[in-house]
């Protein structure tokens, strides 16, 4: 009987010629299939084919073909367990020590554009992760591999001792449930978008690490950053990354709140965020004149914070941002001037993210102690509400641009929250505060002068008529706001008492 044999089985080939040349030297006969095993051979590695030992040919279309007792038993039995050595020798089967498996590329598939269901359906691997959850289940005797770059290590550890340690295969045995249990998970989302189910009863996701962090939120806190496979292109995990440190916990959630806020503008629009609340917006005819008004709106506030932008960052903007402390700038792209003046700035961090949305996530998740929520994105803007002016007098024109930008960004401040705004920028911003009028003494002050013939948009609607009270008096004259409170009229009177125009939308935009 052949002492040593390892199994080789690969869709992704890269490193195996010469990991499975390194275990034919160190005396194992590999066994292999399919394109596998033509590759090997190919490239003058000795291959013992699985239907030799199954004594079984492929069917089915290569379905069927490492399901078989000669396999999976060679794989399960105990090495130390007399009963179970009796029993491989009866049905003379040979135990393998090492697995070198990975899986049809279903995740590959199904990103394809154009993938049909049957593309799909096929690239779901039945035998491979039977290999492997085999092997790793009996990793006390078995090492399975199923990442490239372990080769180097098992191969390292055979040569010293001709086996691996215990330590090391429990490791692979614990990656291989890992990339399964992945492998599974886009499986189970593809089949349940097919059948349109939102929420179904078992939710199974999974990330795969983008990079360690060097704290979370704050330094005694540990943290890394997952990518969510598939995901949006349009987000901070998709970004590229051109010059700067790497990125911060706090630095991934405040960039994530600034490119959430500037893909509601058509118009050239920059954001500026400071602890994942706006400080500043601006829209204009270039995206320097955007970020110019984005500054003035809180110049004090937007040092240290992160600037997103929905064009490229041409020279005149980079001179603008490089007189800045600013912490993160997001861009589509940056012109060659833009780039060199930039990163003449060694702290600054300057991505670049797909503006094209070409893929987007259809659910928010956020966790709690034991659960997670997952909801919709709140992607409703004044087109899909039910817009209603409810006083003696309507918006003109200007009031209406400036009630729509407030509008688009007060979804995006903690609750509660009111903005105040013009038609192309934003002056004051309450976040937070555990009453609406307190968000609105907030933004108005921030304001100042700038209130007077303003807009204000509140995330949800007025309990009283106070905020109406305050607004009219830091010399406000166009409202928008929900609705829906039992003393909704106490409002518009007051909004008619001082001329100023509200509007009901009946959505309400809280975000907590």
């Amino acid at each position: 009987m052949v002492s040593k044999r390892a199994l080789i089985s690969l869709s992704d080939k890269s490193g195996i010629l010469e990991f499975a040349k390194e275990l034919e030297l160190l005396g194992y006969e590999i066994l292999s299939t399919g394109g596998t095993k033509a590759f090997l051979e190919q490239n003058g590695v000795a291959i013992t084919s699985v239907d030799q030992v199954t004594n079984f040919p492929e069917i089915l279309d290569g379905r069927v073909k490492t399901l078989n007792p000669m396999i999976h038993g060679a794989l399960l039995a105990k090495h130390d367990d007399a009963s179970h050595q009796a029993q491989l020798e009866e049905h003379q089967i040979t135990p393998i020590q090492v697995v070198c498996v990975n899986l049809y590329p279903f995740r590959e598939t199904i990103s394809k554009q154009d993938v049909t269901f049957d593309d799909a359906i096929e690239n779901i691997d039945i035998g491979g992760p039977s290999m492997l959850r085999s092997a790793a289940k009996n990793h006390q005797y078995v090492t399975v591999v199923t990442d490239a770059s372990d080769y180097e290590e098992v191969l390292a550890q055979l040569k010293e001792t001709g086996e691996t340690t215990l330590e090391t295969r429990r490791k692979l045995a614990a990656k291989v449930f890992r990339h399964t249990a992945a492998y599974d998970a886009l499986i189970a989302g593809y089949m349940t978008d097919l059948t349109g189910e939102e929420f179904p009863e078992l939710l199974t996701l999974t990330y795969e690490r983008k990079q360690s962090l060097r704290y979370g939120e704050n330094p005694h806190q540990q943290a890394a950053f997952y990518k969510r496979p598939l995901g949006s292109d349009f987000s901070v995990a998709s970004a590229t990354q051109l010059h700067g440190k790497e990125l911060s916990y706090n630095n991934i959630q405040d960039a994530n709140a600034a490119i959430q806020i500037v893909k509601e503008f058509k118009l050239p629009a920059a954001v500026a965020v400071k602890h994942m609340n706006p400080c500043g917006v601006g829209t204009g005819e270039t995206i320097s004149d955007a970020f110019n008004k984005a500054y003035e709106a809180d110049s004090t506030s937007i040092f240290g914070g992160i600037v997103a932008l929905n064009r490229e960052v041409d020279a005149a903007t980079a001179k603008v941002l490089a007189g800045i402390f600013l912490e993160i700038v997001i861009a589509p792209s940056f012109s060659d001037d833009a780039i060199a003046m930039l990163t003449a700035k060694k702290n600054i961090r300057l991505l670049t993210i797909s503006y094209e949305q070409t893929k987007k996530d259809a659910w928010n998740t956020v966790s709690v102690e034991g659960g997670l929520l997952v909801q919709s994105p709140d992607t409703y803007g004044l087109k899909e509400a039910d817009v209603k002016v409810v006083t003696d007098r309507e918006p003109t024109a200007e009031e209406w641009k400036a009630l729509e930008l407030g509008w688009s960004v007060v979804k995006h401040v903690k609750s509660n929250a009111i903005v105040v705004a013009t038609e192309d920028m934003t002056i004051g911003v309450g976040a937070g505060q555990m009453n609406r009028v307190g968000s609105a003494k907030i933004a108005l002050e921030q304001a100042g002068e700038r209130a007077k013939g303003a807009g204000l948009a509140s995330d949800a609607f007025f309990p009283m008529n106070d905020t109406v009270e305050v607004a009219a008096k830091a010399g406000i004259t166009a409202i928008i706001q929900t609705g829906g409170s039992v003393k909704d009229q106490d409002s518009i009177d007051k909004a008619n008492e001082y001329g100023i125009a509200m509007v009901f939308t009946g959505v309400r935009h809280f975000k907590h």
